[in-house]
């Protein structure tokens, strides 16, 4: 029998107990305890041979003498006791790639909203306005995302249907993708050049900090339209907004900002050509659902093989 501690998390705001039920649903032989305190996740760590939570501290893991696997919430992992998990040889995966479904359709229908002028015609609306209103097609269109992760792939994925050129942009370009064309981050401004939509969805690294700079808007159509559902830092704010105060670009869908949240008096809330959401593209109930069968099917694995190595998601550490 499998004992698995979760530990006090609620991403998006969503309990840990719809977590738990969702493993219970795949894992019923399984003995769930979750950990609503600090003393009782100290308890529950005593025992557990599979522990999933986001953060994870020096003292939990010293007393965790049966810990199998550490089973991340998060995509990242750079927060965790990486040597001491290989020394102690501790399996560590991560939920990458749960938000992909619910990112992409996000991404996709922030092109489409802004094709189709939604927003304008919801302010046509608002003043009770019956005008002709003329809108484009993505149809045809040519869309850049930037970073292929499980995300980036995602929306490539998503937008199969509608018939565009697809430009990629990633770290190892020789790689190759799902995309038409595909470039390494030094060729971003070829990558952007004849984009109408531009998806980023890339990690923010020190290679990606102010990616998106004022040349780069220079470089970019001016009808072109900028989805960041990745972190605030890889757009350059200030250059963004000179950028649309100049026209350079068309329009932009902003799921992150940076600072974040964006301060209550900075211009972009009032830009007509700007979408704010609350860093919220990721946050459907399905995110636990989907958590919850990685792990499922890794203790499942475990349960076969008698190891915990050769896991979905398995970090190499």
């Amino acid at each position: 029998m499998t004992d698995i501690a979760l530990l006090r998390q609620k991403p998006h705001g969503i309990p840990v107990e719809t977590y738990a039920a969702a493993i219970r649903e795949r894992l019923p032989d399984a003995t769930i305890t979750v950990a609503r305190t600090p003393d009782e996740e100290r308890a529950a760590v005593e025992t557990a041979t599979v522990i999933s939570a986001g953060p994870f501290d020096d003292e939990l893991l010293a007393r965790a003498e049966e810990l199998e696997l550490f089973a991340s919430v998060y995509a990242g992992y750079d927060h965790l006791p990486l040597e001491r998990f290989a020394e102690r040889d501790i399996a560590l995966t991560t939920a990458s790639g749960v938000h992909a479904p619910n990112i992409a359709e996000h991404v996709v229908g922030s092109f489409l909203a802004f094709a189709r002028r939604f927003f304008e015609a919801r302010r046509r609306q608002a003043q009770k306005q019956w005008h002709a209103l003329q809108s484009t097609e993505l149809t045809g269109s040519t869309v850049a995302v930037v970073g292929l992760g499980a995300i980036g792939q995602t929306i490539v994925d998503r937008l199969s249907g509608f018939d565009v050129d697809t430009v990629g942009v990633r770290y190892t370009p020789e790689k190759g993708g799902p995309t038409d064309e595909v470039y390494g981050f030094d060729g971003i401004h070829e990558a952007v050049v004849d984009a109408e939509y531009i998806a980023i969805a890339c990690p923010l690294t020190d290679r990606t900090d102010g990616l998106f700079d004022g040349q780069v808007f220079r470089t970019m159509r001016s009808d072109a339209v900028l989805v960041n559902v990745a972190r605030g830092p890889v757009v350059e704010t200030d250059a963004l907004t000179s950028a649309l105060q100049s026209n350079h670009i068309g329009a932009a869908q902003l799921d992150v900002t940076d600072p974040e949240p964006l301060p209550r008096d900075h211009p972009l809330w009032d830009f007509d050509d700007v979408f704010i959401t609350p860093h919220a593209s990721g946050h459907t109930p399905e995110y636990y659902e989907r958590t919850a069968g990685i792990l499922a099917e890794n203790v499942r694995r475990a349960r076969e093989t008698g190891e915990w190595d050769g896991l979905e998601n398995q970090v190499d550490l």
